[in-house]
Order: structure tokens, then sequence, then C-alpha cells
């Protein structure tokens, strides 16, 4: 599995784990100050994003690691365009024709 695959399954499981616990966990806490309903959401949302991120940054360094160096190695591999060297060719025919006149 790519390295990449499994840092982001990472990370939505913990944001899913946290958004679960927070979602059940704050409605009490901020209905006593008066926040209901859909803000809930957004709270545990954003909250469970920050608690996501910080614990994959925190905890997983080599899996982040190798998803930037997958993500150099693919940035290094040059990309074959067949249409590139049919269209280099056409040019190149064109060119001779310009210099044989």
């Amino acid at each position: 599995m790519n390295p990449w695959i499994k840092y982001s399954l990472v990370r939505l499981g913990i944001f899913l784990a946290a958004f679960a616990v927070l979602y059940l966990a704050l409605p009490a806490p901020l209905e006593s100050i008066g926040i209901v309903g859909f803000a809930t959401v957004v709270i545990a949302a954003v909250t469970a994003a920050v608690i996501a991120l910080t614990v994959s940054y925190i905890f997983f360094a080599k899996l982040r690691d190798a998803v930037a160096l997958d993500l150099a190695e693919r940035r290094r591999k040059p990309v074959a365009d067949p249409d590139a060297a049919a269209e280099d060719a056409a040019a190149e025919d064109a060119a001779a024709g310009d210099a044989a006149r």
C-alpha cells in the first residue's frame, strides 16, 4: 500500500475518532453557555481536525517522511509524453523543410 494512502487513512481515522468523542461529549457543556445546534458540530469538527493534525504530526513522523520521499521520487521521474515526441518530430520536419527551400 502506498505510504500516502496509509498516512491519509491514519489521519482520517484519528479525525473520525476524535470527532465522535467530541460530538458525543460537547453538547452538554456547550448548551450550558448557550451554544446549540450546528455550532456544536462545527466546534467538534474543528477541534477534531486540530487534534488529528497534532497527533499525526507528533506520532507519525516516519509515515509522514515516507510520504514525502514517495512524492519526491514521483517528482524526479520524467513523465513520458507520447504526443511530445510526435510534435517534436513534426516541428523538426517543418524546420528542415523551411531550411531546404
